[in-house]
């Protein structure tokens, strides 16, 4: 069998996967917020699709530690996994007393390519640290995590961010973009590169997009020392996203000086979200809550 037909495989059965997963979320569960009152910049439209949302899911009040999350699920930028990467995580988060904002962003699959993902993404951290003491969130402990694409989404909220527009009319725009810590999951990483996820930027940025622009969301290249602390994860079986993007990031964290952690796992295909059942990389969300721990950032309920 090709590599090429191997790839195709993998993909495509992480796509009817992520759709099923997706298709048994209740929104019940969910508090579901608007981004923006108005449209969103560069809307085509004011349907469902063209409407940028946060599902907000705080932990019990007793369990509370008052950190956050936006999480961004994967789907290549062109879906969302909004089951096994998006309702699991926030569930999984909540147990940990941490807060979880899943952000629905736009994407290809709803006419979207750059820079709608990330303006969305920019947002959704504003958005937390507008509504921080509403939700007993620490403004300084609000971190964004990611998957496959989401990955990518959030390693460039991680590089491309802003303190915000002082005196904006705004309040939310006010606010830092700059995540305090970042989670990847096997994430797209690297652009034009042989380890790229064709598909995931194509969707992202078209056909024949730009060599500079490639180069500006390549985001290897993108880190610097005010890149925020960062852990990762990838596994050896993955094929659609080998874990070359993952420690690629890693040593340009390193060679940053960026606190960083990486574990790549021998076993676990794409697109496993917590890999409950899976031998070793099973371990992921407990060495990455341990990390947490060591960074601080589930010390103290908020102030």
């Amino acid at each position: 069998m090709s590599h090429f037909f191997r790839t195709f495989l993998a993909f495509s059965f992480l796509v009817a996967g992520s759709l099923l997963l997706s298709a048994s979320v209740s929104a019940a569960e969910w508090k579901t917020m608007l981004l923006w009152e108005g449209d969103a910049p560069g809307a085509l439209g004011k349907e469902d699709k063209d409407i940028p949302k946060l599902h907000v899911s705080p932990p019990e009040e007793g369990k509370a530690t008052g950190a956050a999350v936006l999480v961004c699920p994967g789907g290549g930028y062109g879906g969302l996994a909004m089951g096994h990467e998006g309702q699991e995580i926030a569930d999984w988060l909540n147990a940990n007393g941490i807060a979880s904002f899943v952000l629905d962003y736009r994407h290809r699959g709803k006419g979207y390519g750059h820079p709608a993902p990330l303006t969305d993404a920019q947002r959704g951290m504003r958005w937390i640290r507008a509504h921080a003491e509403e939700y007993g969130v620490d403004p300084k402990r609000v971190g964004v995590m990611g998957f496959s694409a989401g990955g990518h989404l959030a390693s460039t909220l991680s590089t491309h961010f802003d303190a915000g527009q002082e005196g904006a009319a705004d309040a939310i725009d006010r606010q830092s973009c700059r995540p305090d810590f970042a989670i990847l999951c096997y994430p797209v990483i690297q652009f034009d590169a042989p380890t790229t996820h064709r598909g995931s930027q194509k969707n992202l940025l078209g056909e024949n997009p730009d060599p500079a622009l490639v180069a500006s969301l390549s985001n290897e290249k993108q880190v610097t020392d005010a890149t925020p602390p960062t852990f990762l994860f990838a596994t050896d079986e993955d094929v659609p996203v080998p874990p070359e993007n993952a420690v690629a990031y890693y040593l340009a964290c390193r060679a940053a000086k960026v606190p960083a952690e990486l574990h790549v796992f021998r076993t676990g295909q794409h697109g496993i979200g917590l890999a409950r059942n899976i031998e070793g990389v099973s371990q992921w969300p407990d060495l990455c809550i341990a990390w947490m721990n060591r960074q601080g950032l589930l010390a103290a309920k908020a102030k």
